[in-house]
């Protein structure tokens, strides 16, 4: 049966049947599928009530299939049902005119008519053949358990998992007991799907991508995460309406529950303070409040309390949370910090002294004893940064933090966490341009930056994913390289510097999004991770929660790198160093054997400890003496770079006097150019004087001569010649 239930939310229906009634429900909202089983024997004309799952606002379609059968004319539409051959043939026609119909409330019926398959005749239903065309199972190849071979879709599952179609999945074939109880105790319906503990592959129930988990008869809704598995991640179900999607938000948890704060969403950035109740799983809405003087009365309406902001960052600090930088329409040229007091709602500016950093956003804050660490980001003119900056809080006084060695390139969207309250490692991010998947270590000590050796599986380059540190494991959810999202949850062993992959989700999902947060919670004494929100093609509003295993309580060997770099020998040491001085033990170690181990064993155990006392002693002298070496080797070779240096310079100098002497001698080659090209035209004058000149002392040759002819002198005029 295929109904519409229009705004479905702590919604009952009632079932009422004359006899044993068996049934199971199947409804899917926002293209998620849930699954109840139940079994009741209520009297005749009894009301079994139902409760589904919360699902919001909006139509559902919810597909009833009954054991047992009836058919019963409501209004104008009939209500068609499954078929138990055993069930329908102990029922007479007196049995079915006892049966009153379904009681529905705003409710309308659609047709959902048992099919035949045009090529095979096999019996089912449009949901049927929907379920196989997903799996790509052809419909006959399904051998039908319901009446007249009908197919079920038990049986397209069952099939599924048999040809290994879906993997690591066993479906119980048995019902659950009944779900009966108010409306607090059993909202909330999960389906009967059990998954392999070593599958850490996408599970799927039915349609649903991520892990659930079966309410049991009684069950208090505040224990939900008892029902969980380890290192796999569950999708919660949520009371009450959620809040708007988001991503680039900042998240801290305060107890058993979760402060969303601020955030983007269509370019509009959010300033609403959110709250999830990891009890009720609820969410719930904090209206801040602020503290105005008389001065500012006049304008208290018109002022926000804490404005739209995106990419900040926020820490938990006794009864306050700290919100530091981030994305807003209001400028400023430093970082502002902002305040909530958990216990008033009151929010407000903090004062603080010193040089605060520049304004920024997609910057890393670390909680490091008192001291708030701030790496990296991106300011307002879209600058990248890698500048280091520390908050006193118990001063509120600003310091900048001069590093030595290498820094990280300049990113932002990255990850930081502090490990030992002393080293400050670095993760991810991005430029412009580049994705990271490189690690960097400052020693907040020395102020030197390092990038160690690591070990373990190779770790995809990403940003906007989220991290948090968790017994000395630091755990990053998410992030992607602007082509595919990050489905992978890795683990980075803080201490032995070992990158491992802990689950992975299939892609397209929150959890494989940009700007989603992760922070960790502590429920009846063991810890959870609580993921929320995200982009990956869609704003996400979803919960997300891994329960984690407890703390292995055997003492880890010490991560030694060969011919590791200072700074690695640096983290290693100073881990050494910590271990050997004080021996942890675990809290159910009995310290008084008593009759239970003998005296030998206690010297034995002993001696043992002696001896793992000195192998640390000796691994410690010796990464020190290469510690020293190595510092050694630096001295050297900052020595010889400050001589070359030196060198440079001077030929740098002879280089620009040697450039600006060869300016000059271009220029004057540039005109003996022109003095050669008018030469030729010279040489040709000259030629043509010299003719002229040849022509004219030849036409006074000739003229002198014609003048000596002409003329015979005085005695030629005598006589008479002339």
């Amino acid at each position: 049966m295929l109904l519409t239930v229009v705004n479905i939310g702590y919604l009952y229906e009632s079932f009422k049947a004359s006899s044993l009634l068996g049934f199971s429900i199947t409804y899917t909202v926002n293209k998620y599928r849930y699954t109840t089983h139940a079994l009741t024997d209520l009297s005749s004309n009894g009301i079994f009530d139902v409760p589904l799952a919360q699902t919001g606002e909006g139509e559902c379609i919810v597909e009833c299939e009954l054991l047992q059968w009836f058919v019963k004319k409501v209004r104008d539409t009939f209500l068609k049902m499954d078929v138990k051959e055993s069930a329908a043939s102990t029922l007479s026609s007196s049995d079915l005119e006892s049966i009153k119909p379904l009681a529905l409330k705003n409710t309308k019926l659609s047709g959902s008519e048992v099919s035949k398959n045009t090529k095979g005749g096999t019996l089912s239903t449009s949901a049927v053949q929907h379920l196989t065309k997903e799996y790509g199972i052809y419909l006959n190849d399904v051998h039908g358990t319901g009446k007249d071979e009908r197919v079920l879709k038990e049986d397209v599952v069952k099939y599924a998992v048999q040809k290994r179609i879906i993997k690591g999945m066993s479906v119980s074939a048995n019902f659950g007991a009944p779900l009966l109880g108010d409306e607090k105790n059993a909202r909330y319906i999960f389906a009967e799907v059990k998954w392999q503990p070593d599958d850490k592959t996408d599970p799927l129930i039915f349609h649903q991508q991520f892990h659930n988990f079966q309410l049991k008869k009684g069950m208090d809704i505040t224990n939900w995460h008892s029902e969980m598995d380890y290192e796999q991640w569950v999708a919660l179900p949520v009371s009450g309406p959620r809040p708007s999607a988001r991503y680039k938000h900042a998240s801290a948890v305060v107890g058993e529950k979760v402060y969303i704060v601020g955030g983007s969403r269509n370019g509009r950035y959010l300033s609403d303070v959110q709250v999830f109740d990891l009890r009720s799983l609820a969410w719930s809405n904090v209206r801040l409040e602020t503290e105005l003087n008389a001065d500012e009365a006049e304008d208290s309406r018109s002022q926000e309390v804490l404005p739209p902001t995106s990419d900040h960052s926020m820490i938990k600090w006794g009864n306050k949370l700290f919100l530091l930088g981030g994305h807003s329409k209001k400028s400023s040229d430093s970082m502002i910090v902002w305040f909530i007091d958990l216990e008033t709602s009151h929010c407000g500016v903090v004062k603080t002294s010193g040089k605060a950093p520049v304004a920024r956003g997609g910057h890393s804050v670390s909680l490091a004893g008192s001291r708030l660490i701030v790496f990296g980001g991106e300011d307002r003119s879209r600058k990248l940064l890698n500048d280091v900056h520390v908050l006193d809080l118990e001063t509120m006084t600003w310091d900048v933090i001069e590093t030595m060695q290498t820094s990280p390139a300049p990113r932002y969207d990255h990850t930081a966490a502090v490990h030992a309250e002393r080293y400050l490692l670095v993760f991810g991010g991005c430029s412009h341009s580049i994705f990271f998947n490189d690690l960097h270590v400052l020693d907040l000590q020395t102020n030197e930056w390092s990038q160690p050796q690591i070990q373990g599986d190779l770790v995809s380059a990403r940003a906007g994913h989220a991290g948090i540190a968790i017994d000395g494991n630091w755990y990053i959810v998410g992030g992607g390289d602007n082509n595919n999202g990050c489905p992978e949850t890795i683990v980075l062993h803080m201490s032995k510097l070992v990158w491992s992959v802990l689950t992975s989700v299939k892609e397209r999902t929150p959890l494989a999004s940009e700007g989603l947060s992760v922070c960790s919670a502590s429920i009846d004494g063991e810890k959870y991770m609580v993921a929320f929100g995200g982009y990956n093609g869609k704003y996400n509003n979803e919960v997300f929660v891994m329960r984690l295993k407890p703390k292995d309580i055997s003492r880890p060997k010490i991560f030694q790198s060969p011919a590791a770099a200072a700074a690695a020998a640096s983290v290693t040491a100073a881990y050494a160093l910590a271990k050997s001085e004080k021996l942890d033990f675990p809290q159910n170690f009995n310290l008084n054997f008593g009759n239970s181990l003998a005296e030998e064993d206690v010297k034995i155990k002993i001696d043992a400890l002696k001896e793992e006392k000195r192998v640390l002693e000796l691994s410690l002298a010796e990464t020190k003496t290469e510690n020293s070496r190595q510092r050694e080797k630096i001295d050297d070779v900052n020595s010889t770079h400050a001589e070359l240096s030196k060198e440079l310079h001077s030929v740098q100098g002879q280089l620009v006097s040697e450039r600006s002497r060869c300016f000059k001698l271009e220029a004057q080659i540039a005109e003996l150019h022109k003095m050669l090209e008018s030469l030729q035209t010279i040489e040709n004058e000259v030629q043509i004087l010299r003719r002229q000149k040849s022509a004219l002392e030849q036409e006074m040759e000739h003229a002198t001569a014609i003048k000596k002819q002409g003329s015979g002198g005085v005695w030629g005029w005598m006589g008479g010649s002339q």
